[in-house]
């Protein structure tokens, strides 16, 4: 009994929820916004405008998650350059981390035509439904740099464990969004150009407040411009080098996660639909559990700079208890009420029924999807993106032998046996080389 009580009065627990919630709320805030572009769009006289702004966002959401590297990679460097108190070195990064975002902003804009090209060959459409998908990206597009700083921004903040700044610039840029929605759409009818509009706008305006939020920081936090560290060729290496790791993961995650959908697409647009439906179970576990996950990339990655084994292992143990209490609280809540959530995001029958056989699925989803979530917010605070590269292959072979042998079987329940598989497998190769991040912080 006095262990517990010696755990539960760890200050870690204070710190782990001071940063996560910010994040849990800014998460929430997502979801919120689609559904306010959806009705936005949805009060216009014809339906190909959903499907135009549906597609559109699709594409951004592809195109940017791919580029998260951006930000994972930041806070690591960012958070172990804190823990050693090297402030020149957390500017330099900063710096770094802009200058990469620039020069893929510009490469994106340059091969605008092509990446169009290539979506709309992947996500068809009708005449109408495309036509208006090209508007939405031909506008928003030029938001990307906005977007893709402000992806390094983020990391920074997470880095010095400043989440609340992060709170801050998404509750603005989501507020702005949704005034201009309203204003372009519905006051000036720009219809899906209006919104278009109003999300590259905002993103645009969020990037100037994080600047602003930014220089506050770097004014507090001392150092100066070291522009010969910031060009020093073996730490831009390094910086590369983690960048294509994590993109190389995340490249592997969001291809597992389209191609769930499409093999469930084979068995009907009922069982479509129904995995449609479901899949927003996933997502909610998502914006829960992620906050736990940033909370510990910052706190692990100021741990190892400090050369603290204890420190780290304590951050390991709160975050996760954490977590995990957190998830044992969706598996409740889907338990009891998941099929009425489901019922709240869909009022066809048939679609209710075959999503009410796949709920046992999304109780046990938080469980089994947790320790993936926490360890990767461990190994990026830790900066050793080979692990989680390697980790992914691992993961990704799994998950495809299970897609095809669990399919086989079992239907559209070996789909999710598989995802359930390769959500897991992430968590065990992780696990297994975790004792490396404790050797790395000790050697360092």
């Amino acid at each position: 009994m006095s262990r517990i009580r010696d755990f539960l009065s760890l200050p870690s627990h204070k710190e782990t929820w001071r940063l996560a919630w910010p994040i849990i709320l800014s998460n929430s805030s997502v979801p919120l916004l689609g559904a306010v572009d959806t009705a936005v769009v949805g009060h216009l006289p014809d339906p190909h405008y959903i499907g135009s702004v549906a597609i559109g966002a699709m594409v951004f959401s592809f195109l940017y998650w791919g580029f998260g590297f951006l930000r994972m990679g930041t806070t690591g460097f960012i958070a172990q350059a804190a823990g050693e108190k090297d402030a020149d070195e957390m500017r330099a990064v900063l710096a770094r981390a802009l200058m990469l975002s620039l020069f893929i902003s510009v490469l994106i804009l340059l091969l605008q035509s092509i990446v169009l090209w290539v979506a709309l060959k992947l996500v068809h459409g009708s005449e109408a439904v495309e036509a208006g998908a090209t508007r939405y990206f031909a506008i928003r597009i030029w938001g990307a740099p906005a977007v893709l700083a402000n992806y390094a921004l983020m990391g920074f903040f997470i880095g010095i464990r400043k989440t609340r700044s992060s709170l801050v610039i998404q509750i603005f840029m989501n507020s702005l969004n949704v005034i201009l929605d309203l204003t372009f759409v519905l006051g000036f009818g720009w219809d899906v150009a209006g919104v278009a509009a109003a999300t590259a706008i905002s993103e645009s305006a969020a990037l100037l407040l994080g600047l602003y939020i930014i220089r506050k920081e770097l004014v507090r936090i001392g150092g100066v411009w070291n522009w010969i560290a910031i060009r020093n060729l073996k730490r831009l290496v390094r910086l590369m080098a983690v960048n294509l790791d994590i993109f190389i993961r995340t490249i592997l995650l969001i291809f597992s996660f389209a191609y769930f959908t499409a093999e469930a697409a084979k068995e009907g647009d009922i069982t479509l639909a129904a995995i449609a439906v479901l899949m927003n179970f996933m997502h909610f576990i998502a914006f829960g559990l992620d906050g736990f996950a940033f909370a510990a990339e910052g706190l692990v990655g100021t741990a190892v700079g400090a050369r603290e084994v204890h420190r780290l292992r304590e951050i390991v143990y709160v975050s996760g208890f954490w977590a995990l209490v957190v998830s044992g609280l969706y598996a409740l809540v889907y338990f009891f009420f998941g099929s009425n959530i489901i019922d709240l995001l869909t009022g066809i029958p048939e679609v209710r029924a075959r999503a009410y056989e796949f709920l046992p699925w999304l109780v046990a989803a938080p469980l089994i999807s947790i320790w993936s979530y926490q360890l990767d917010g461990i190994f990026i605070g830790a900066v050793q993106s080979k692990e989680m590269r390697n980790g992914m292959i691992i993961s990704f072979i799994a998950y495809m032998a299970g897609m095809k042998l669990f399919g086989y079987f079992w239907g559209t329940h070996g789909l999710w046996a598989a995802l359930m598989l390769f959500m897991a497998m992430r968590a065990v190769t992780l696990a297994f080389v975790y004792p490396r991040v404790e050797r790395r912080a000790a050697a360092r």
